[in-house]
C-alpha cells in the first residue's frame, strides 16, 4: 500500500484481487483520510480497472473523501469475446461479489455503497442495486446503457443519476427509455455537444463534478467504527 496525495490529503492505494467463481479479479482500492463512503466502478465494454476517464472520476470522488474501487469485471480473455461485454448479469454477479469483499474488509464494512456505471456496466450496477436493496444508496452512470438492465429497472430503489452527451443521440434516447422504467429517485443529465467518451474540453469534469455532488447528496455518514 502506498501514499498518494490528493489536493494535500493522503490517499491508500492498494492493488487487489477479488476472487469470482475460481476467478481472481484484479482492482484499485483507494482510500482517503475519513471516507465518507465507497464508489465501486463498473467498467464496461471491455475496459477495466485502467481506464483513464474512470479514473479521472475516481480522482475526482477522491477530493470529497469518498474511498473508490476500480476492478476489473473480465478477465483478459473475456474482454476479447464480445458476448461477455454484453452479458450484463455477469457483470453484475461479479459487482455484487466486489460489494460482499468490501463488507468483509475491516478499513470499508461500514462504508455506505455506491455505483459508478460506463457503458454496459451502467446495467450492471443497476442490476447488482436492485438485487440489493437498500445497501446500495446510490448509482451514476456515465454514457451508459441503463436499458440493457431491462426488467431490473422498476425494482431499483437506489437515487439513479444518468449522465449523457448531448451529441450521444442514440444513447439519450435508451437513456430516457430507461429513465421512464425507474420508480426510485431519478435525473436525466444531459451535457451539451459531449460525445460517448466526453472527450469534449470541459465535459469529463463537469460528469465527474455531477457524480461528487450526487454521492455527497444521497450517501449517508458511516457509523462510527
Amino acid at each position: 500500500m502506498n501514499e498518494q496525495a490528493v489536493t494535500g490529503r493522503p490517499v491508500r492505494r492498494q492493488e487487489i484481487q477479488i476472487g469470482v467463481t475460481g476467478r481472481s479479479l484484479a482492482g484499485i482500492l483507494s482510500l482517503p483520510e475519513t471516507p465518507r463512503g465507497i464508489v465501486v466502478f463498473a467498467h464496461g465494454s471491455g475496459s477495466s480497472r485502467l481506464s483513464p476517464r474512470n479514473q479521472a472520476v475516481a480522482r475526482r470522488l477522491e477530493v470529497d473523501r469518498f474511498a473508490t474501487l476500480l476492478m476489473d469485471l473480465l478477465e483478459p480473455a473475456e474482454e476479447r469475446d464480445r458476448s461477455y461485454v454484453f452479458d450484463v448479469e455477469l457483470l453484475a454477479r461479479r459487482l455484487l461479489a466486489a460489494t460482499e469483499w468490501l463488507a468483509a474488509e475491516p478499513a470499508t464494512r461500514l462504508l455506505p455503497v455506491g455505483y459508478f456505471g460506463a457503458s454496459t456496466g451502467a446495467a450492471a450496477a443497476l442490476i447488482a442495486a436492485a438485487r440489493q436493496g437498500e445497501r446500495v444508496r446510490a448509482v451514476v452512470s456515465r454514457g451508459g446503457r441503463p436499458d440493457l438492465a431491462g426488467p431490473w429497472l422498476p425494482a431499483v430503489v437506489s437515487p439513479t443519476l444518468l449522465i449523457v452527451g448531448g451529441a450521444d443521440h442514440q444513447v439519450i434516447e435508451l437513456n430516457q427509455a430507461a429513465l421512464a422504467e425507474l420508480r426510485c429517485v431519478k435525473q436525466l443529465v444531459i451535457i451539451p455537444g459531449a460525445g460517448h467518451l466526453f472527450e469534449e474540453p470541459g465535459a469529463l469534469e463537469r460528469v465527474a463534478d455531477l457524480a461528487a455532488d450526487w454521492f455527497a447528496g444521497h450517501l449517508p455518514a458511516p457509523p462510527r467504527a
